[in-house]
């Protein structure tokens, strides 16, 4: 998930180009795909991507970038090497999932949406993570952090640093 972008912060289309030859004979129905594995490659989608999607694929940037909105998965930004996903559920509401929020958001100072300068987390809020027996609850990545309190988040996320 490396940026495959020069020091100028010009996209090197090659890997791009690349995932668009496996659907030259077929693009129908390619898009979908297409946005997967060139996202994996670059880890969002910039506008040169989309723009270069479009035009291979015979679709209009306006029809790509709907499907790209329309889907959670895609991203249009740069995401940060560890995803913070804090719940925000009925459980974790009540135990206090807010004040888990105020305390990430201020130790990053990052709001939800935002990815840290360094590129080292980037901070969601979500419904709920299933977890509601050990609320309020976080997960970094696959980890899931419970039974949480504002004081707990420095040293959880400082552990994530290389």
């Amino acid at each position: 998930m490396a940026c495959q972008c020069s020091a100028t912060g010009e996209f090197d289309l090659a890997p791009l180009m690349e995932i668009l030859s496996e659907y030259k004979d077929n693009p129908k129905g390619a898009l979908i795909p297409v946005l997967q594995k060139a996202q994996g490659v670059y880890g969002y989608l910039p506008k040169p991507v989309l723009e270069t999607i479009a035009k291979e694929l015979r679709l209009t940037t306006a029809e790509v970038f709907g499907v790209v909105t329309f889907y959670a998965q895609f991203h249009l930004n740069p995401r940060g090497k560890h995803i913070i996903r804090v719940c925000q559920g009925t459980a974790c509401h009540v135990r206090g999932g807010a004040k888990i929020l105020e305390a990430v958001s201020e130790h990053l100072k990052v709001k939800p949406g935002e990815t840290t300068r360094d590129l080292e987390f980037t901070l969601e809020t979500v419904a709920c993570l299933g977890a509601c027996g050990l609320a309020p609850v976080m997960m970094v990545d696959d980890n899931t952090h419970g039974r949480l309190t504002p004081l707990d988040i420095p040293g959880i996320l400082d552990s994530y640093l290389s």
